[in-house]
């Protein structure tokens, strides 16, 4: 199973980054590719620069990342109760290559961490609407509230047991869409 793990930060210390680096270490055997947000960096989108110009290449790679995975998982960061505008960029770019839903019906586990109680709910529910209007295909979402209290940034996993138990059962469940993607 190619699983391709999205945090939707150009933070260089992300606290999804490590959510979503530590969820696809979960999936046995899979080929993981984690992306970097860093290497889709690109101008602001704007509709005259995109009829002077075209889409971006970096905005095309992000599509042919996605088009060349089975799963996806996807951990937002949360900036003012939505997507960082790192990711909201990419995602807006993408959105305009001709033909295309930005991700393809693939199958998605959307995940969200924050260090406050809600851990990353609003960017949730914001692309919980967004993302199916998108091709977005979630099979489930996960939040981690309070980040910092529930990651051992030195094991690099959840260490609150409750949380990383319902981590585990959303993994078992995108893990199992492998017999049915070989078909």
């Amino acid at each position: 199973m190619k699983v391709l793990a999205i945090a939707g930060s150009n933070s260089d210390t992300s606290i999804n980054k490590m959510l979503v680096t530590y969820a696809a270490s979960l999936i046995p055997n899979a080929d993981v590719e984690i992306l970097d947000m860093n290497a889709f960096e690109m101008p602001i989108y704007k509709h005259q620069r995109e009829v002077a110009s075209g889409v971006p290449q970096e905005a095309k790679d992000f599509a042919s990342k996605i088009d060349g995975a089975d799963v996806l998982l996807v951990s937002l960061a949360e900036h003012n109760g939505t997507y960082s505008s790192a990711f909201k960029n990419v995602f807006d770019w993408t959105s305009r290559i001709k033909d295309r839903a930005v991700w393809n019906e693939k199958p998605m586990l959307l995940m969200a961490t924050a260090p406050g109680a809600r851990g990353g709910l609003g960017v949730l529910e914001a692309s919980g609407k967004r993302f199916p209007l998108h091709g977005g295909n979630i099979v489930d979402t996960f939040t981690l509230p309070f980040f910092n209290d529930n990651f051992d940034k030195a094991a690099q996993k959840i260490s609150n047991e409750e949380k990383d138990s319902e981590l585990k059962e959303k993994i078992q469940k995108i893990s199992a869409l492998e017999s049915i993607l070989e078909k």
